[in-house]
């Protein structure tokens, strides 16, 4: 059985942090291989600053072609939208039948997570890794993510918090700055020639 570990999200742009966190998983874990879903849209966030799907996509294939355990997925462009996370393992269970598959998500996803579509089965059915991130006001105390904390698939990981984020960057190319050292060296390249977040 091959476990996959899903890292959901815009990857708009997808940066160095992304990568640090894939590898501290992969090499801290049972994980066979990391994908990185792209988003086609978050019913949450606003799309006006969000590029194409298949730009996002081309940048996290050329950001992940160095890195054999880890891929680029499109799953969610076919799927029915909003995307919810349910469905798309849903999919990936009966598309996969060997692969067992794990959910990758961040800190301050916890508090919102019992809202989810299908919560209880999500964190009933899936292994779920959940890294650090810094959020507003520090870190979450409020007693349902010390609850959810406590399931057995639920399980925290030590990596480092990358203080790094694809908003910042985006504003950063806005305004003319230089965010080569933010970026994998391809996706810089990409960017670079393009009127891409300008």
């Amino acid at each position: 059985m091959k476990k996959i570990g899903l890292f959901f999200g815009s990857f708009n742009p997808i940066h160095i942090g992304h990568l640090i966190l894939a590898n501290y998983i992969l090499e801290n874990s049972d994980m066979d291989e990391l994908w990185f879903v792209v988003s086609p849209q978050n019913p949450f966030k606003d799309k006006k600053s969000l590029l194409t799907d298949h730009n996002r996509l081309d940048m996290v294939q050329l950001a992940v072609k160095n890195y054999p355990k880890m891929r680029a997925s499109n799953v969610e462009f076919s799927l029915p939208k909003p995307s919810y996370t349910i469905d798309t393992l849903t999919y990936l269970k009966e598309k996969y039948p060997n692969y067992s598959f794990a959910l990758i998500m961040g800190e301050d996803n916890l508090d919102s997570l019992p809202k989810w579509k299908n919560a209880e089965k999500l964190m009933s059915d899936y292994q779920i890794i959940v890294y650090p991130r810094t959020f507003e006001g520090g870190t979450s105390t409020s007693l349902s993510v010390s609850k959810i904390k406590n399931q057995e698939n639920i399980n925290i990981i030590n990596a480092p918090i990358i203080e790094l984020s694809a908003t910042e960057i985006r504003n950063m190319i806005k305004e003319g700055k230089n965010v080569r050292p933010m970026l994998p060296p391809e996706v810089f390249e990409y960017l670079d020639g393009s009127s891409f977040y300008k």
